[in-house]
Protein backbone atom coordinates (compact mmCIF):
# COMPACT_ATOMS: atom_id res chain seq x y z
CA UNK A 1 0.00 0.00 0.00
CA UNK A 2 0.83 3.59 -0.31
CA UNK A 3 0.65 6.01 2.43
CA UNK A 4 0.09 9.86 2.63
CA UNK A 5 -1.15 12.18 5.16
CA UNK A 6 -1.98 15.48 6.71
CA UNK A 7 -2.23 17.41 9.21
CA UNK A 8 -5.64 19.83 8.99
CA UNK A 9 -6.09 22.58 12.07
CA UNK A 10 -9.56 22.09 12.69
CA UNK A 11 -12.14 20.00 14.49
CA UNK A 12 -13.18 16.48 13.59
CA UNK A 13 -16.33 17.77 13.05
CA UNK A 14 -15.30 20.10 10.24
CA UNK A 15 -12.53 17.91 8.48
CA UNK A 16 -15.59 15.28 8.72
CA UNK A 17 -18.00 17.38 7.06
CA UNK A 18 -15.68 18.89 4.42
CA UNK A 19 -14.41 14.92 3.27
CA UNK A 20 -17.85 13.83 3.19
CA UNK A 21 -20.14 16.17 1.62
CA UNK A 22 -20.31 16.51 -2.08
CA UNK A 23 -20.73 20.27 -2.23
CA UNK A 24 -17.36 20.42 -0.24
CA UNK A 25 -15.84 17.58 -2.55
CA UNK A 26 -16.02 19.05 -5.76
CA UNK A 27 -14.25 22.01 -4.16
CA UNK A 28 -10.81 19.84 -3.33
CA UNK A 29 -10.97 16.28 -5.23
CA UNK A 30 -7.96 17.26 -7.81
CA UNK A 31 -4.87 17.36 -7.97
CA UNK A 32 -3.52 20.30 -9.86
CA UNK A 33 -5.11 23.27 -10.44
CA UNK A 34 -6.04 22.62 -14.34
CA UNK A 35 -8.79 19.62 -12.86
CA UNK A 36 -12.08 19.76 -11.35
CA UNK A 37 -14.45 17.32 -10.03
CA UNK A 38 -18.11 17.20 -9.69
CA UNK A 39 -19.21 14.89 -6.82
CA UNK A 40 -21.94 13.02 -8.33
CA UNK A 41 -22.57 10.82 -5.22
CA UNK A 42 -21.54 10.14 -1.64
CA UNK A 43 -23.77 7.64 0.06
CA UNK A 44 -21.86 7.86 3.52
CA UNK A 45 -22.74 4.09 4.96
CA UNK A 46 -21.62 0.61 4.38
CA UNK A 47 -22.73 -0.77 0.95
CA UNK A 48 -22.94 2.89 0.19
CA UNK A 49 -21.56 4.19 -3.14
CA UNK A 50 -19.53 7.51 -4.00
CA UNK A 51 -18.46 8.91 -7.57
CA UNK A 52 -16.77 11.61 -8.52
CA UNK A 53 -15.79 13.22 -12.23
CA UNK A 54 -12.37 14.22 -12.18
CA UNK A 55 -11.69 16.53 -15.60
CA UNK A 56 -9.14 18.22 -17.06
CA UNK A 57 -10.77 21.97 -17.54
CA UNK A 58 -9.52 22.38 -20.99
CA UNK A 59 -11.70 19.53 -21.77
CA UNK A 60 -9.02 17.34 -22.61
CA UNK A 61 -9.32 14.56 -20.52
CA UNK A 62 -11.96 12.92 -17.36
CA UNK A 63 -12.31 9.70 -15.90
CA UNK A 64 -15.04 8.68 -12.71
CA UNK A 65 -13.46 8.09 -9.52
CA UNK A 66 -15.94 5.56 -7.75
CA UNK A 67 -16.29 2.79 -5.12
CA UNK A 68 -17.99 1.06 -2.22
CA UNK A 69 -17.83 1.72 1.19
CA UNK A 70 -17.02 -1.40 3.58
CA UNK A 71 -16.08 0.56 6.46
CA UNK A 72 -17.69 3.69 8.49
CA UNK A 73 -16.49 4.66 11.69
CA UNK A 74 -17.31 8.42 12.47
CA UNK A 75 -14.78 10.88 13.10
CA UNK A 76 -12.41 7.97 12.75
CA UNK A 77 -12.47 5.57 9.86
CA UNK A 78 -13.44 4.97 6.15
CA UNK A 79 -12.89 2.45 4.09
CA UNK A 80 -13.63 1.64 0.21
CA UNK A 81 -12.95 -0.30 -2.70
CA UNK A 82 -12.91 1.56 -5.44
CA UNK A 83 -14.55 0.28 -9.04
CA UNK A 84 -11.21 -1.49 -10.22
CA UNK A 85 -10.99 -3.49 -7.23
CA UNK A 86 -8.31 -1.32 -5.00
CA UNK A 87 -8.94 -0.51 -1.39
CA UNK A 88 -8.42 2.57 0.43
CA UNK A 89 -8.19 2.77 4.37
CA UNK A 90 -8.63 6.21 5.24
CA UNK A 91 -7.74 7.20 9.61
CA UNK A 92 -8.80 10.18 11.08
CA UNK A 93 -7.08 10.97 14.12
CA UNK A 94 -8.19 14.13 16.43
CA UNK A 95 -6.20 15.89 18.77
CA UNK A 96 -7.22 19.10 20.90
CA UNK A 97 -6.73 21.75 17.53
CA UNK A 98 -6.10 19.15 14.95
CA UNK A 99 -6.96 16.07 12.97
CA UNK A 100 -4.02 14.34 11.39
CA UNK A 101 -5.67 12.54 8.20
CA UNK A 102 -3.81 8.77 7.14
CA UNK A 103 -4.51 7.70 3.71
CA UNK A 104 -3.64 4.42 2.58
CA UNK A 105 -4.46 2.76 -0.84
CA UNK A 106 -3.48 0.10 -3.33
CA UNK A 107 -1.26 1.34 -5.85
CA UNK A 108 -2.72 0.91 -9.94
CA UNK A 109 -0.09 -1.01 -12.09
CA UNK A 110 -0.06 2.03 -14.67
CA UNK A 111 1.87 4.54 -13.08
CA UNK A 112 4.69 4.70 -10.74
CA UNK A 113 4.19 4.25 -7.42
CA UNK A 114 5.74 7.28 -6.35
CA UNK A 115 3.74 9.25 -9.41
CA UNK A 116 0.73 8.11 -7.58
CA UNK A 117 1.86 9.27 -4.02
CA UNK A 118 2.51 12.42 -5.54
CA UNK A 119 -0.68 12.63 -7.22
CA UNK A 120 -2.63 11.48 -3.86
CA UNK A 121 -0.91 13.55 -1.58
CA UNK A 122 -1.40 16.67 -3.87
CA UNK A 123 -5.59 16.00 -3.25
CA UNK A 124 -5.01 15.87 0.73
CA UNK A 125 -2.78 19.38 0.45
CA UNK A 126 -6.01 20.65 -1.22
CA UNK A 127 -7.90 19.22 1.64
CA UNK A 128 -5.90 20.91 3.88
CA UNK A 129 -6.28 23.97 2.26
CA UNK A 130 -9.91 24.02 1.70
CA UNK A 131 -10.81 22.62 4.73
CA UNK A 132 -8.13 25.54 6.70
CA UNK A 133 -10.01 28.00 4.91
CA UNK A 134 -13.59 27.41 5.69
Amino acid sequence: MITVQTTIKAPIEKVWECWNKPEHISNWAFAADEWEADAKENDLRVGGRFSTIMAAKDGSASFEFGGEYTLIKEYQQIEYIMDDGRKVQITFKPSSDSVEIIESFDPETQNEPEFQKQGWQAILNNFKKYTESQ
